[in-house]
């Protein structure tokens, strides 16, 4: 039985460099035949040859065939083989742990995935300014020239102005950052900003029960908060400054109640006006057309009296409507402890 002859170099093969060539070769080994060669790399090595994977794109048979001569059997009839972030995620799940999966993905997505630069951007400004704050002015010019830079830009205005000035002067004169220095502050960031972060991120109770509070109907909301004022007074004071309350859209710019004008239910917007405040009438009045603020006049003067329950359930409407609006960034609601007003 002769030996099978070997594979002449394919000309396309020149296109691959040294990493790429194994990296084509892991591809086709698969789960199974991969698995122990797997288990002998580094976590670095795994991440070098996982990243260069996943930029693999489409890979001719030919160089497969060449790679992989002594699988030639199985290959041959094999088009091409496609890298992706996809298939080099479902061949690390069959070897590693979950956790370092995720981990190993996370680094080599790049900006199209949660990296760790993706995850400052969703720190707020005033938190992530009140960490860097402390660090060496060229340490922070690194990280804000990595995030998004509208995201940078409120950070920098978080700052003290001394230290600030000195960043953006630091930020002007940077070269390019060698790999190995943000390699490092991004493992620095992992292993010590994220970690505090998320400990000292713990939502305070008062908050959460503060928007349940906005949920109740106003009886039952002042039934709960006097008894609290009996029990737990400081709490009851708490809870009260973090509401939004029907009385605090007066605080909102005449654009903003244009937008829940446009966007209320007509009829309950008239029963909910019925028993606000002659100023926020005025307010709601003001963003409407004169036709409709005439015909909205005509609609609470025909209900006749009404009862104060069903006032106040609309009037919660309307707040629950503000906030939603709010929520999807149509409108701005101003921290209620703040005596600013409310912009949009």
């Amino acid at each position: 039985m002769s030996l099978m002859a070997p594979i002449a170099e394919p000309p396309e093969l020149k296109r691959y460099s040294g990493p790429q060539r194994a990296a084509a070769l892991m591809l086709a080994l698969g789960r199974d035949h991969g698995a122990p060669i797997w288990e002998q790399l580094t976590t670095e090595e795994i991440k070098e040859l996982s990243s260069t994977i996943a930029g693999l794109g489409r890979i001719p048979s030919a160089v497969v065939e060449h790679l992989l001569v002594q699988f030639t059997g199985e290959i041959a009839s094999m088009a091409s083989m496609h890298g992706s972030y996809e298939t080099t995620e479902r061949l690390l799940a069959g070897i590693l742990p979950n956790e370092k999966v995720r981990e190993i993905m996370e680094d080599i997505r790049g900006p199209s995935g949660r990296t760790m630069w993706d995850k400052l951007s969703n720190v707020s400004e005033s938190v992530l300014a009140g960490a860097l704050k402390h660090e060496y002015p060229q340490t922070v010019a690194v990280i804000l020239s990595k995030l998004r830079p509208d995201h940078a830009a409120r950070v920098i205005a978080e700052l003290p102005r001394d230290f600030s000035v000195d960043v953006v002067m630091r930020m002007l004169r940077m070269e390019t950052v060698q790999k190995d220095v943000i390699n490092q502050v991004e493992q620095t960031l992992k292993s010590e900003f994220m970690t505090n972060l998320s400990r000292s991120q713990k939502r305070d109770p008062h908050e959460a029960m503060a928007e349940l509070f906005n949920s109740l109907d106003r009886s039952t909301e002042e039934a709960m908060l006097n008894a609290l004022d009996n029990s737990a007074p400081e709490s009851a004071e708490r809870i009260r400054a973090l509401m939004f309350t029907f009385e605090d859209l007066m605080n909102l710019l005449p654009a903003a109640i244009a937008v829940i004008v446009r966007n209320a239910d007509k009829r309950e917007m008239a029963l909910a006006l019925k028993g606000a405040p002659d100023q926020l009438k005025q307010m709601f009045f003001g963003a409407m057309t004169e036709r409709a603020a005439k015909l909205m006049r005509e609609d609470m003067a025909a209900m006749g009296p009404v009862r104060a329950r069903d006032c106040e359930e609309a009037q919660s409407s309307l707040v629950r409507l503000a906030k939603g609006l709010a929520d999807r960034g149509e409108i701005l609601l101003v921290d209620p402890k703040s005596d600013d007003a409310m912009i949009i």
